[in-house]
């Protein structure tokens, strides 16, 4: 199933993907796409509904982003080999974690805000991993059983907060609203064959700058389900999205950043598609 929220920012509606591609009304069957909707039981029960039954909806309605108020948004830093070698940084032996607040997500296609005093903004296409079942100690023999779907993270980065101002951890610069465009849709487990090997890519003004693929992760996807549920206890709709591939612009020679006015389109094969515009920031006084 592709599994999406749509309508104005903070009034989505649940809804599905059908398989001509039109989007249908989900919100007599659920509240919205959460974690109770993410839990086995539940998608089991929205499998084997009559998806032409359900509303079709008008239009094309804004795409909210695909989990609502995950209870953890965790990310993971330098995951793929070859982002990791264009960057000059030492493959690590663990897993790199940091946290993006909930306040830094948004819809697929809304604008990405450039902070005050910005100077060097960048963009990072992730694979992200959405947890179905509450996970503790979990092999990672296992640990693909207590994912309930996938979806596209942009990590948007502020370098120049993330490097200078942030000491020894980057929250800083990840961390502004509009820093975690999500979606367009959560793709549950059954539709994607190999996790491990989807083709990534990101344009900035039409231009392909990444071009990379999951297969060169540091860790995969159970290998993060397996050591991040020893430190922490993951919950149904936590979102881990999990590094990006070479082409960000800090790697760039000479480093190369987003400014205002500037597009990114973002994809991964089987996820689907997002698409931002870099806006000026506003004060909200």
């Amino acid at each position: 199933m592709k599994l999406v929220r749509y309508g104005p920012a903070g009034k989505e509606k649940p809804g599905l993907i059908d398989a001509d591609g039109r989007l249908r009304d989900l919100s007599r069957k659920v509240k919205d796409i959460d974690g109770s909707t993410l839990a086995p039981a539940s998608l089991a029960a929205l499998r084997k509904l009559d998806t032409k039954k359900l509303p079709l909806v008008a239009g094309k309605p804004r795409l909210g982003p695909c989990v609502a108020k995950p209870d953890k948004f965790i990310a993971i830093g330098l995951n793929f080999i070859d982002h990791a070698k264009e960057t000059g940084a030492p493959i690590p032996e663990h897993p790199i974690v940091f946290y993006k607040p909930q306040t830094s997500i948004c819809g697929p296609n809304d604008n990405v805000i450039m902070p005050p005093g910005s100077t060097q903004l960048d963009w990072e296409v992730e694979l992200a991993f959405v947890m179905g079942r509450k996970a503790s100690f979990v092999d990672e023999k296992n640990a693909l059983k207590y994912v309930a779907g996938y979806c596209i993270v942009n990590d948007v980065s502020e370098r120049e907060y993330q490097m200078k101002r942030s000491g020894t951890q980057w929250s800083k610069g990840k961390s502004f609203d509009t820093f975690g465009p999500m979606g367009p849709w959560l793709v549950t487990t059954d539709e994607i064959k190999d996790v491990q090997n989807l083709p990534m890519w990101l344009d900035v003004n039409g231009k392909r700058v990444q071009n990379g693929s999951s297969s060169t992760m540091i860790f995969g996807i159970a290998a993060l389900v397996a050591d991040l549920s020893r430190y922490m206890t993951l919950m149904p709709g936590d979102v881990i999205t999990t590094g990006t591939p070479p082409g960000v612009g800090l790697g760039m020679k000479p480093p190369t950043f987003l400014k205002v006015g500037d597009t990114m389109t973002v994809g991964i094969e089987g996820l689907g598609v997002q698409k931002q515009k870099v806006v000026a920031f506003k004060s909200k006084k």
